[in-house]
């Protein structure tokens, strides 16, 4: 069964303004394109292999502070600066080998704040039928990358941001730049215009073991900055789904809240070993954080920074759009409900392999489609020039398509 994840918090923490609802939701990036929001009609699998976390387990994505709603469009070119500094563990650690104290606690906690931030964003939005505009914002956090200015933080956290600002812990406050963003693994990338800062020392994700502490540092409800909780690592390579996208996350037990997206889970010597990006609101569950591996967002956060898109990801070279309710299907002049090819790269795989505008993708691969993330996880264990078998419907005939997928490069 799917986790049930949430990206709006708006109905918990605003100023008073309720959004209307957005009759659109952004689609996997490489679709390009958004598509009307509808309900999602029941999730069938095949394929796809097991969900390590299946049940009633309601999870959700923690940078949801927002005071209001939204969604709108904004990217920064990235800055041109080579002069990069990414900070690798030392080979010799405060706390290591002399297990863990309160003073070691203390230690660790004030040697990592300086490189922990506070994101801010703000959006325009439409806040009712007559098309009135409200800026609202929103709050994450964030962790610094980089000596020069490059700051890692989810993809969520800004996505669809117009403006947004950084706060260090010494308080000093700047606007900064998107460089990139990946939401298929949730990582996007600022860059501030400053030097002489404190990047986290990056320890190995894949060394971490169940058991070991994990301190979570980051920003939660957008108020109370450098928060510091602890725990200990409760779980490693756990599969969870948010609205179709599948990630493979660290589990913790550190008390994460909504605002503490994008800050640091660090372990006893003051590494960071992963991103925090959700936690677990079941009413029956307790100290379920997560966090994305550091060797993933180091990795995403380098591509992003130095090409502006994650190399070797695939792509069949189209944009779809999900019709999931019935005026949407009347709008777009189609009798069942699904997937649909809204464009076709000229040139591309799909277009060489003869998709049209129009085609309702029935699977990709061993994958049955009936939502654009089923699309998004079909692929994800696929590189570009890879063959994919690809099922469309066709004025109601049933048509087999071998695409060969090329590479994304496009967030």
């Amino acid at each position: 069964m799917e986790n049930k994840w949430e990206y709006d918090y708006s109905g918990l923490y605003h100023n008073g303004y309720t959004p209307a609802p957005s009759p659109y939701q952004p689609l996997p990036p490489e679709m390009g394109e958004q598509g009307p929001l509808g309900s999602e009609p029941p999730r069938r699998k095949k394929g796809r292999g097991k969900k390590i976390f299946s049940g009633a387990l309601a999870l959700v994505l923690v940078a949801g502070v927002s005071f209001g709603g939204g969604y709108a469009g904004f990217k920064a070119a990235s800055a041109g600066q080579t002069d990069r500094i990414v900070y690798q563990a030392p080979t010799s650690t405060p706390a290591s080998g002399t297990g863990t104290t309160a003073a070691n606690l203390v230690g660790v906690i004030n040697a990592v704040n300086p490189s922990v931030v506070a994101v801010t964003t703000e959006q325009m939005v439409t806040s009712n039928f007559w098309g009135g505009q409200q800026v609202v914002s929103g709050a994450g956090s964030g962790v610094i990358f980089t000596a020069d200015g490059y700051i890692i933080t989810n993809n969520h956290v800004i996505e669809g941001a117009q403006q947004i600002k950084v706060k260090l812990s010494d308080d000093t406050e700047y606007t900064a730049k998107l460089i990139g963003t990946d939401s298929q693994s949730d990582i996007a990338v600022l860059k501030v215009d400053a030097t002489g800062l404190t990047p986290a020392v990056l320890g190995d994700s894949d060394s971490v073991q169940v058991g070991e502490l994990s301190i979570a540092v980051g920003n939660p409800l957008g108020t109370l900055s450098n928060t510091a909780t602890d725990g200990i690592i409760s779980g490693l390579d756990r599969e969870v789904t948010v609205q179709g996208n599948t990630m493979r996350l660290m589990q913790t037990s550190a008390a994460v809240s909504p605002g503490n997206s994008g800050g640091g889970l660090f372990n006893a010597n003051g590494e960071l070993v992963g991103i925090v990006n959700a936690k677990s609101t079941g009413e029956y569950a307790e100290g379920l954080g997560f966090a994305i591996p550091i060797n993933t967002a180091k990795q995403v956060a380098q591509d992003l920074i130095e090409n502006g898109y994650v190399t070797g990801r695939p792509a069949l070279g189209i944009t779809v759009i999900s019709i999931s309710d019935a005026q949407t299907a009347m709008q777009y002049g189609v009798s069942s409900f699904g997937v649909y090819v809204q464009s076709v790269t000229s040139g591309s795989g799909a277009d060489k392999a003869g998709m049209k505008v129009g085609d309702r993708i029935v699977s990709v691969g061993s994958q049955l489609v009936e939502s654009t993330g089923d699309v998004t996880n079909a692929l994800k264990d696929l590189n570009a020039g890879d063959v994919v078998e690809v099922q469309v419907d066709r004025n109601r005939e049933l048509m087999t398509l071998n695409i060969t997928l090329g590479e994304r490069t496009q967030a």
